[in-house]
């Protein structure tokens, strides 16, 4: 099978006589940030990471994404880190877009290539460290795990793309369909991290309305996608931030098909304060 490729972002900077006006919109339901602006003049260094460089696209914020951060982070050859979560009861997804890095959970190590999949678990020991002779890239998505009396925090586990059969959605002649990294019915687990796929003239059907909090990265293709009022053209390397309840739907326009990896919270109560829980705070 040959190996798959995903969008990551362009490097450098527009040429001068390029119009500065983009698809980038940021409202009070959602926000796009596409492939375009995701530029070196805003990425970040992380501490105790070296030789690389990260493009936050969501972080907890009033008024924004509010259960999960977001990053693109891409590694030099040699760079990484050994102390790369600051946060022990931070759980994650570490989704690789390009190169081979090498992740080591626990003190067992795994080679990773062009859509490969990390869960990582709360209270995990792990290091990334790029080995390889070119740049790797992937999708960090961080979570502060939330704790349930009764259930065991989730293992960490290594999967990949082309490992896990997509299931596809009801009623839809399988032009939808989603890579399941986990079992929907697993109560360890209190986010869902999956690949959605359209292929050409699939859609969802009807605005999606619900409480899950959403992330899009776009691994290829392109399609018209609605966020709240608006339908917005989408295309591989753009980002698609949606707050709670912002209603949703997409129409894939081809020629290919249509790919996301798409963050969600799921499986607990709804805090009755604003505050963090304290339950949340420790097992």
């Amino acid at each position: 099978m040959p190996e798959r490729t995903y969008a990551t972002p362009a490097d450098g900077l527009p040429e001068q006589t390029q119009r500065t006006t983009d698809r980038a919109v940021f409202k009070t339901a959602y926000a796009v940030i596409p492939r375009g602006v995701m530029r070196s003049i805003v990425t970040s260094r992380l501490p105790h990471w070296h030789d690389a460089r990260a493009w936050i696209l969501a972080r907890p914020l009033s008024g924004f994404a509010e259960t999960f951060a977001q990053y693109i982070v891409e590694v030099a050859p040699g760079g990484g880190s050994q102390t790369p979560e600051p946060e022990p009861d931070a759980e994650g997804v570490v989704f690789v877009l390009a190169g081979r890095p090498r992740i080591t959970l626990d003190g067992v190590a795994h080679t990773l290539r062009p859509g490969s999949y990390v869960f990582i678990g709360p209270k995990t020991s792990w290091t990334l460290e790029n080995d390889g002779d070119v740049a790797a890239c992937f999708q960090w998505i961080r979570k502060r795990y939330e704790y349930v009396a009764g259930i065991e925090a989730p293992a960490s586990f290594v999967s990949h793309d082309d490992d896990v059969e997509p299931t596809a959605m009801p009623d839809c002649n399988n032009v939808w369909a989603t890579t399941r990294f986990v079992d929907p019915d697993d109560l360890a687990h209190d986010m869902h991290v999956t690949i959605v796929t359209f292929q050409p003239g699939g859609v969802i059907p009807f605005s999606e309305t619900h409480v899950m909090e959403h992330g899009l990265y776009v691994l290829e293709g392109k399609a018209v996608y609605q966020l709240n009022e608006d339908w917005v053209e989408v295309e591989a390397g753009d980002f698609m931030w949606l707050r709670a309840f912002c209603p949703q739907a997409c129409y894939a326009a081809g020629p290919g098909p249509f790919r996301y990896l798409l963050y969600k919270d799921v499986n607990r109560h709804p805090s009755l304060s604003l505050s963090p829980s304290e339950s949340n705070r420790h097992a």
